[in-house]
C-alpha cells in the first residue's frame, strides 16, 4: 500500500506486553478508523486503508483482556466488556467496525478448543424440551416487567419496529409493524388468529382494535400477568385470550397464525415440530405471518457448531436458521412462502433507540438490583445485535406462509 492507500497507525511507546499484543491485533484493521485510549489516558489511533465506520475503545485492564480473548475468543471479548476490562463511548459502532474487519481479526477470535467444547456442551444441555423451554424463557423474559418497562416503548414491544420515516416515534413504528403484518396475512374482522409468543400483548391489542380475535401463547409468567392486565384495561377481554402454554400443546384450528421473533427460541431440533404445528393450526387457505431472525448463509454451518455470546449469556437454547434453512423447514411442513421481506436495517435502528433508552433508565435499572456486570452484558447484547443487523451478518425476515 502506498500514498492514500496506506494504513495510518499511531501508537504510544513504550507499551506493556499485554497492550502491545492488543494493539498489534487492532493494527490489522483494514476498513474504518479506531480511536483508543490506554489505561493512563494516552491516545492511540488506527486508520484503515479503506473507508468504514469509526469506533472508539478505552483499555482498562489489558492483561485480563488478552487472557480472556486468548482462551475464549469472541465470547471472551464480550466477557472482557462485561467485566470492565475495556469500555467504549459507542459500543455499537465499535462492534460494527470490528465486524466489518472480521477477516483481519478472526484468527484472534478463535476460542481454545476446550472452551469450544464447554460452550457446545452447555448449549446442548439447554435444549428446548417442554421443561427446558420454560426454563430458558424464564431466564430472559422473567427478569421482571419493571426492567423492560424502563426502556421499551409504551407498547412494550420487544421486537424490530418498522419505521415509515427515520424520525417516527418508536411506539408508532411498532404499531405500524403490527398493522403491516395484519395486512400481509389479510386478517379480517371476526377472524381468529393464533399468536405463538404473544409477549406483552402488543400485537393482540392492534388486532383487537380491528375486531379480530386472538389466542396468544407465552411461557413467561411475568409477560402473561402484564398482558392480561392491559388487555382487560383496554376492554378487549372478549376478543383476546392469553395462555401460559407451550406451542406443542395447542389444539384446534384458526384462520391465521402469527409468530413474531419467537422462532429464535425454538431450537434447531424442534423446527420441524414448530412448522408442522403452524401448518396444522391454520385452516386450508389460511396464512401465517412470521418474523424470524436469520444468520447469513456462509456463516450458518460454523455458527451451528460454535455457540456465541447470545446463546451463552442472553438466549439459552437459542438458534438462528439461515434463510435457506428457514425456507426448507417451511416447505417440509407444506407451507408455501408467498412473500419474504428483509427488515434488518429497521432492527438496527430499533436497537439504537433501545440502547439510548436503556442508558437514560440506568438509575431506575440499578434501583431494581441489577449490578454493573448485568448492565454491561445487556448493553453489549444490544450493541452486538446492532452490529450484526447493520452489516447484514444477521437479518430479520418477514415471511407470509400459506397452507394450500
Amino acid at each position: 500500500m502506498t500514498g492514500s492507500q496506506q494504513a495510518v497507525i499511531q501508537l504510544p511507546s513504550p507499551l506493556p506486553v499485554a497492550a502491545r499484543i492488543l494493539l498489534g491485533w487492532f493494527s490489522r484493521l483494514r476498513r474504518g478508523r479506531m480511536e483508543g485510549q490506554m489505561p493512563d489516558g494516552e491516545p492511540f489511533l488506527i486508520q484503515g486503508a479503506e473507508p468504514g465506520p469509526t469506533g472508539s475503545i478505552r483499555l482498562h485492564r489489558p492483561t485480563r483482556m488478552v487472557a480472556r480473548i486468548a482462551t475464549r475468543g469472541s465470547v471472551g471479548f464480550a466477557e472482557s466488556y462485561m467485566a470492565g476490562d475495556w469500555s467504549s463511548a459507542d459500543t455499537a459502532h465499535l462492534l460494527e467496525l470490528m465486524l466489518r474487519n472480521e477477516d483481519a481479526f478472526s484468527r484472534n477470535m478463535e476460542p481454545h478448543w476446550l472452551h469450544r467444547l464447554r460452550l457446545a456442551l452447555r448449549h446442548r444441555g439447554r435444549s428446548n424440551t417442554r421443561r427446558g423451554s420454560r426454563r430458558n424463557i424464564a431466564a430472559h423474559y422473567d427478569l421482571g416487567n419493571e426492567f423492560y418497562r424502563h426502556w421499551l416503548d409504551e407498547t412494550m414491544t420487544y421486537s424490530a419496529a418498522i419505521f415509515e420515516h427515520p424520525d417516527q416515534p418508536l411506539a408508532e413504528a411498532q404499531r405500524h409493524k403490527y398493522q403491516q403484518l395484519l395486512d400481509a396475512i389479510g386478517a379480517r374482522p371476526g377472524e381468529h388468529i393464533l399468536e405463538i409468543g404473544c409477549g406483552w400483548g402488543g400485537f393482540a391489542m392492534e388486532a383487537a382494535r380491528r375486531g379480530i380475535r386472538v389466542t396468544g401463547l407465552t411461557l413467561s409468567t411475568e409477560q402473561l400477568a402484564w398482558a392480561r392486565s392491559r388487555i382487560a384495561e383496554a376492554g378487549f377481554s372478549d376478543l383476546v385470550e392469553l395462555r401460559l402454554q407451550d406451542y406443542r400443546d395447542t389444539a384446534g384450528q384458526f384462520d391465521h397464525a402469527v409468530s413474531i421473533e419467537m422462532l429464535e427460541a425454538v431450537g434447531e431440533d424442534y423446527w420441524p415440530a414448530y412448522f408442522r404445528m403452524l401448518h396444522d393450526r391454520i385452516r386450508p387457505g389460511g396464512r401465517v405471518g412470521l418474523h424470524g431472525i436469520t444468520i447469513d448463509e456462509p456463516r450458518y454451518e460454523d455458527y451451528r457448531r460454535r455457540p456465541d455470546f447470545i446463546q451463552r449469556y442472553i438466549f439459552p437454547g437459542g438458534m438462528l436458521p439461515s434463510p435457506t434453512r428457514l425456507e426448507q423447514e417451511c416447505r417440509a411442513a407444506d407451507l408455501a412462502v408467498a412473500d419474504s421481506t428483509g427488515l434488518g436495517q429497521h432492527y438496527a435502528a430499533t436497537l439504537l433507540q433501545w440502547d439510548s433508552r436503556f442508558v437514560r433508565a440506568l438509575p431506575e435499572i440499578r434501583a431494581l438490583g441489577f449490578d454493573e456486570r448485568f448492565i454491561n452484558m445487556w448493553r453489549y447484547y444490544l450493541a452486538y445485535c446492532y452490529a450484526g443487523f447493520r452489516t447484514g451478518t444477521i437479518d430479520v425476515k418477514r415471511l407470509v406462509l400459506t397452507r394450500p
